[in-house]
């Protein structure tokens, strides 16, 4: 009896002990940003979430455990011969994620290969068809294009590309060299354009100062002769008017009037013999006498002038 409940207790110990096990076996704790496929007899048949799950022992297994998360690839160099035979080397990087698990575990053998090798087939075709000048200036436009074909592609995979971004497009040195070369003729044809379109605009703004000034100097001109026309002018009607006084004068048998005429002539042309530029010492024989009794005929005239004004003024 006593062995025979020693192979009981036994028994019951194993059993207990694969009971135990297999509960072990079958709970499942599947982490944030994963997805765990569950395969029964090798069919899938659910997909367990984030969290604490149960498996039927023995019966049921995890088949795949799918990254969830966004996902980077690195493109590999590769070269690439464009439209117009320029070979150059180009990489990148792409950016994917698991939309559906059971079709990224089943419809695709090495996701991530098939991923990578997809991207390269689709640069080089996309980049081939374009000039070496458009893949230096379109890259946005690449990567546009990259990005449609290859998420149009993955989709029956159960992910959806994110992002394709060319990183680096390599030309050949020689190629590199011919191009510094252009674009240091461009910016030197830039540079004699600017300047001679400066010379342009000065030669421009200094035609226009000169003809201002000739403008302002033809105004000028023509407000000085007006003013000495207007000056002349007058003088001559005081010349007019003295000569018109004088002339009543000797018609009136005043003989001061002749003196003051040639007492005038007189002082002006000593005054004429006084400032020329070719005469330094001048010895004339001048009668005082004869301009003083000149200056005694204006002096005579004046009080004339003056007493016929106050005999008026009386009547």
């Amino acid at each position: 009896m006593e062995v025979t409940v020693d192979i009981v207790f036994t028994f019951a110990m194993i059993l207990v002990v694969v009971a135990v096990l297999l509960v072990w076996h079958g709970v499942q704790s599947v982490p944030q940003g994963m997805e765990y496929t569950v395969e029964r007899f090798g069919a899938y048949q659910r997909t367990l979430a984030p969290g604490l799950s149960f498996l039927w022992p023995i019966v049921e297994r995890v088949g795949r455990r799918m990254n969830m998360m966004e996902t980077v690839l690195e493109v590999p160099s590769q070269e690439i011969i464009t439209k117009d035979n320029a070979m150059v080397k180009v990489d990148g990087i792409v950016f994917y994620q698991v939309l559906d698990a059971p079709k990224a575990a089943y419809e695709v053998n090495q996701l991530e290969y098939a991923v990578l090798n997809l991207t390269m087939t689709n640069v080089r075709t996309v980049m081939g068809s374009m000039d070496l000048d458009e893949l230096l200036s379109q890259r946005d436009a690449i990567n546009a294009r990259l990005l449609h074909v290859v998420d149009d592609a993955t989709t029956p995979w159960g992910i959806k590309v994110t992002r394709i971004e060319i990183k680096d497009i390599t030309p050949p040195r020689d190629l590199v060299e011919a191009m510094g070369r252009q674009m240091q003729a461009e910016r030197e044809k830039r540079a004699n354009i600017l300047e001679a379109e400066g010379f342009r605009q000065s030669a421009i703004l200094k035609a226009e100062g000169e003809k201002q000034a000739a403008i302002l100097e033809a105004e000028g001109r023509k407000e000085a002769a007006f003013r000495d026309a207007e000056a002349r002018e007058r003088l001559a009607q005081a010349e007019a008017k003295a000569t018109t006084m004088v002339s009543e004068a000797i018609a009136q048998g005043s003989i001061q009037a002749i003196n003051y005429f040639v007492a005038q002539k007189y002082v002006d042309a000593l005054r004429a013999i006084a400032v020329s530029d070719n005469q330094k010492i001048l010895f004339l024989p001048l009668e005082a006498s004869s301009v003083i009794g000149a200056i005694g005929g204006i002096a005579e005239i004046a009080k004339q002038a003056f007493s016929d004004k106050t005999v008026q003024g009386a009547k």
